[in-house]
């Protein structure tokens, strides 16, 4: 009597019973580790967005459940809405880029109205021409870069705080995706000169691989005809983003480099040593990351548990290989990740730091 042979499912259904299951895991650690608010505060406060739809989205949603009012103002009518309102406290966001010439002397006005006005710095160090100007005009400086605390105290700033970045996990989140967003290894940025040479030197390797790498100026690259299949070029807005993290098995996150005159405007030279906005989002899409070090990453997350980490080109390769043939592990780093994320690391935990400060 002939074995009857077992039938193998083919690879798709199986892969997509593998992602079902996923993210059945990543609901149950969702359900039990949703972030809640704090008490509601009765204050009133004015916030002036940057422009960074991830962070302010963020930033408004919590703030609107952590304060009685919220007066939101763009950074040309900051001084006209304030002498209106009269918030309790003016928090502007970064001050850079899309804020005007009369940026500053709006400042000067509102804090001559009695009104106590901060600034929290989240490009830090990449601009510190600018933010060494900007910081001596307001009465409380928040920087998501831990080696700026002393810098700014020494530039005369009398109220300094550390006050590391987190993610919005309304946008960021595990979801099912369609195969135009499903890759095997991810990495969304711009071509800093560290991340093109790393990606010279993997080239050979993701031959044959489903890759993404997406953002601007990777014609930089050595190896951009070789390369060139896998690139997708331009912004991704944030909720673009978070399907490609969610549909990856592994997304690979690369800070950009600190020294001046590598598109930076850090004058000053200050090293950077704290995690990157992007550490938050992927690990609350529920998708494995490999990242390279900053100082401070041990603070905000496990290495080994909660994400893997990397110091080199033949490392990660190693790495990569590693777990797109270990789904169990893969996953189990994705659920501590988004776990650890969900916990600790959302706006709603980060910004009653932020108003002790303003209503103290």
């Amino acid at each position: 009597m002939k074995s009857k042979k077992r039938r193998v499912p083919p690879r798709d259904y199986r892969d997509g019973y593998q992602e079902g299951y996923r993210l059945g895991l990543c609901e149950a650690v969702k359900r039990l580790n949703s972030p809640e608010a704090g008490a509601c505060r009765p204050f009133k406060l004015m916030y002036v967005p940057q422009g960074f739809q991830a962070i302010d989205t963020g930033v408004t949603e919590a703030l609107g459940q952590l304060v009685s009012e919220l007066i939101i103002s763009s950074p040309e009518t900051m001084l006209e809405i304030a002498a209106r309102e009269s918030p309790g406290a003016v928090l502007v966001m970064n001050g850079l880029h899309v804020f005007p010439e009369n940026h500053l002397e709006q400042i000067t006005e509102i804090r001559k109205l009695g009104i106590p006005t901060a600034i929290w710095f989240v490009d830090d160090p990449y601009f510190t021409q600018d933010t060494s100007v900007i910081c001596q005009h307001y009465d409380h400086v928040f920087t998501h870069e831990l080696g700026c605390v002393e810098f700014y105290h020494d530039l005369g700033v009398g109220s300094v705080h550390y006050l590391p970045l987190c993610v919005n996990p309304q946008m960021f989140y595990p979801r099912r995706t369609g195969p135009q967003y499903q890759y095997d290894i991810v990495f969304i940025g711009n071509a800093f000169r560290n991340r093109t040479e790393l990606f010279d030197e993997l080239a050979p390797f993701l031959r044959g691989k489903k890759v993404l790498i997406a953002g601007g100026f990777w014609e930089r690259l050595n190896t951009f005809e070789e390369l060139s299949p896998f690139i997708k070029d331009g912004f991704i807005p944030p909720e673009e983003t978070a399907n490609y993290y969610s549909g990856a098995k592994l997304v690979i996150n690369i800070h950009r480099p600190w020294e001046g005159g590598q598109d930076n405007r850090n004058t000053f030279q200050l090293s950077s040593r704290s995690i990157n906005p992007r550490t938050y989002e992927i690990n609350a899409c529920g998708t494995m990351q490999l990242t390279d070090v900053r100082e401070d990453l041990g603070s905000h997350y496990r290495p080994g548990k909660d994400l893997e980490t990397f110091a080199g080109a033949d490392e990660l390769k190693h790495k990569i290989e590693y777990y797109l043939e270990h789904e169990k592990e893969r996953r189990q780093f994705a659920l501590q990740g988004l776990q650890t994320t969900l916990r600790h690391h959302t706006f709603l935990a980060r910004l009653p730091y932020l108003l002790n400060v303003l209503t103290s």
